[in-house]
């Protein structure tokens, strides 16, 4: 067994490419062993910004002989095919094997040297790399056949065991010479095997391990900060992007004017990691520091102040844009800037961005006025009843005068919160939407309930994000969600597959989100109504219900549960609906549950089997024991299950049903339901069917899986 050393030495290679480039390298290569009948022991991959390399061990020095079968016509084929199939294989007809009426070529392959098939592996893994974009170079880049690689490739290091892979790609051929640091190291380094390979270049200022320098940076950075009295923001990402800049990382902390933390810390932070990445600081307030700290190539003989210093004229730059957009875009009213958006269109079939936020506004203070968000909801002020029916409300004088004051708020947030999309800063980092109209709402006195719905409406942003509680952010946000659904369903325009221009998933993820964790009670049919979009939403009930049905299987609920309760019709209060299943979950996983759920599936098999069943059928006199006891507990256990159900009190709900369990298992048990008598057949039909009524008044149990 021996080891494998394979680097291709490049250009430099984004940073964004290379954790995906190693997985990749990997891939490839043990795909071509495996044609070749190989295996390694194990499989390392390095990436730094100049070169791509693997290390494989304890591969054997030639493969084993093997035996290829290939599949043949049948026996009794057209001659033509056989005559094909003989052609392709190289084989007579005498040499083929039969089994079970088929033709197999059995072609017997010598055994190879490992140096060979790496040699014919390692240019075909270079021209079927698959780099999100690649260049070609030089004098042959006229042509489209020429090699293609993420940055022109310079060298190739293979070497087996102590031995040089002998291959040549494009004029570019393989040998041990590879080179080290741009700047700390100059002249070839010869890598004598893989073993030797991560020391030699550490010598020369590599380092070959991604991990290795991403914890430098991560340490060096927070050691920077602490040095001054500071503390790092952590920021992983920037730590993998700055590990794939460098290959021998030196943190260094550097200074900004003061004057530039009168922008908002946002826009400081992200000038700093965007454009420069950079980390930043807080001060022992916890408040930004006119700090950064930046990750320099090189070890500087001068201690990195020459660095410092053009990195802090760099980030001065920057900063004063950034100052720049501040100061021109607070001159400029929101409500100016909201004007602006009739100019751009937000979809050529639903209008412009102003056209949306007018339908948003409509649709916040309605939420308000409703009662779904606010003052009068049972978040705010206890249980509705459960028909949510906001026309039976009396509420008190400042009741009212609170709907009305949040509505007017909800109403003025959806006005103003797409207003920043015009504004320089906004235009310069569009990351900062939302966030950049909050601050100039309240820096153009607004409440701070509406510059606080401005800056949050957009949450949450897909699953895990925070989801606001504020009542006028949260008007807001769901109507915004609530339009665009809406809107691009009615317009025929719904996921498809994978695809999802529009974020649909994610604004249906928000929507839910926002009701369930406000506990916002209310017809979600009316509110699809209100947007006035279209007057039926079936497609779009149906995929809310199947976005629910994703969310909660994070919680633990089950798919079928939900289909259960909702298939039943006229449960579209989705906080209501959760507490059912939830209940019916509790329930169902009991063994008394479990066994109710199999006396359903038992009566509703011997329903659906029978003809026209009545469940008013006349009661016989002669009711034997098992009869009397089902239909007592029917009468009891029926109107007990539906009180529940319209009382919200669905772990009541479950314990009528819990009563019949032990009548209607005694029932089967003692009575033969289909008897030769018509009139004891039709009855016992329907107390069955009774039964079966019974249980869908709290879910439809044939939707319930096991």
């Amino acid at each position: 067994m021996t080891d494998f050393l394979l680097e291709l030495r490049s250009e430099e290679i984004p940073a964004r490419m290379q954790v995906k480039a190693k997985e990749d390298l990997a891939s490839l290569f043990n795909d071509a062993l495996a044609k070749a009948g190989l295996a390694a022991a194990s499989v390392e991959t390095f990436a730094t910004p100049r070169r791509l390399a693997l290390i494989a061990t304890g591969l054997p020095l030639a493969t084993d002989a093997v035996s290829e079968e290939t599949k043949g016509p049948k026996v009794g084929a057209p001659p033509q095919a056989m005559e094909g199939f003989l052609r392709k294989a190289g084989l007579t007809q005498d040499q083929l094997i039969e089994r079970d009426g088929v033709y197999f070529a059995v072609v017997e392959k010598a055994g190879r040297q490992t140096a060979d098939v790496l040699a014919e592996a390692i240019p075909a893994i270079i021209r079927a790399f698959p780099w999100p974009k690649s260049q070609r170079w030089g004098a042959g880049s006229a042509s489209t056949e020429s090699l293609r690689w993420v940055r022109p490739l310079q060298g190739i290091v293979a070497i087996l065991g102590d031995d040089v892979v002998p291959c040549e790609i494009e004029a570019i051929v393989s040998g041990t010479a590879t080179m080290g640091h741009r700047f700390h190291h100059s002249g070839p380094v010869n890598i004598g095997n893989a073993g030797d390979y991560a020391e030699k270049l550490r010598d020369a200022h590599v380092l070959v391990h991604f991990s290795e320098r991403c914890a430098l940076i991560r340490d060096g950075a927070k050691a920077a900060a602490a040095a001054a009295g500071l503390t790092l923001v952590e920021d992983e990402g920037l730590v993998v992007e700055n590990a794939g800049l460098t290959e021998w990382p030196v943190p260094m902390l550097g200074r900004f004017d003061p004057a530039f933390l009168e922008v908002p810390q946002e826009v400081i932070q992200l000038t700093a990691r965007v454009n420069q990445k950079y980390f930043v600081c807080h001060d022992s307030a916890g408040k930004l520091a006119n700090a950064f700290v930046c990750t320099a190539n090189i070890d500087a003989h001068d201690g990195g102040a020459a660095i410092v210093a053009g990195n802090e004229k760099v980030l001065a730059a920057r900063l004063s844009d950034a100052k720049f957009f501040w100061e021109q875009d607070l001159k400029v009213a929101l409500d100016d800037q909201a004007a602006k958006l009739a100019q751009i269109t937000f979809h050529e079939k639903l209008g412009s961005v102003a056209d949306k936020v007018e339908r948003v506004a409509r649709l916040a203070r309605w939420l308000v006025e409703e009662g779904i968000v606010g003052p009068c909801s049972p978040a705010q002020a206890g249980a509705q009843p459960a028909n949510n029916d906001s026309s039976d409300k009396v509420l008190d004088p400042g009741l009212r005068r609170g709907t009305q004051e949040l509505a007017d708020q909800a109403e003025r947030a959806a006005r103003l919160c797409k207003a920043d999309l015009v504004t320089g800063m906004v235009g310069e980092f569009p990351e900062l939407q939302g966030l950049m109209g909050g601050y100039y709402a309240r820096a153009q006195g607004e409440t701070d309930a509406v510059a606080d719905a401005v800056r949050d409406h957009y949450k949450p942003v897909g699953q895990g994000d925070d989801v606001p509680t504020a009542p006028v952010t949260v008007a807001v946000s769901l109507a915004d969600k609530l339009d665009t659904l809406a809107q691009f369903f009615a317009a025929g325009m719904p996921p498809t597959g994978s695809k999802d221009p529009f974020a649909l998933r994610r604004a249906a993820i928000g929507f839910l989100s926002l009701l369930l964790q406000n506990d916002l009670r209310g017809s979600f049919k009316d509110m699809l109504l209100a947007t006035g979009a279209a007057t039926s939403f079936d497609s779009l009930e149906e995929f809310l219900v199947d976005r629910l049905k994703v969310q909660q299987r994070e919680a633990g609920v089950r798919h079928d549960l939900i289909d259960a309760v909702f298939s039943l019709g006229g449960e579209d209060d989705l906080v209501r609906l959760l507490a059912r299943v939830n209940a019916l979950q509790t329930y169902i996983t009991t063994a008394e549950g479990a066994n109710l759920l199999a006396a359903y599936k038992r009566a509703a098999n011997i329903l659906k089997a029978a003809d026209g069943v009545d469940a008013a059928a006349p009661t016989p006199a002669d009711l034997v024991a098992e009869e009397r006891a089902l239909l007592t507990a029917l009468d009891t256990a029926a109107p007990n299950a539906a009180a529940a159900v319209d009382a919200e009190d669905f772990e009541g709900a479950m314990a009528a049903l819990a009563s019949l369990r032990a009548p209607i298992d005694a029932f089967f048990d003692g009575v033969m339901v289909n008897d030769a008598d018509p009139a004891k057949r039709a009855f016992r039909l329907g107390l069955l069917a009774r039964f079966r009524d019974a249980v869908h008044r709290v879910a439809d149990f044939s939707r319930i899986e096991g």
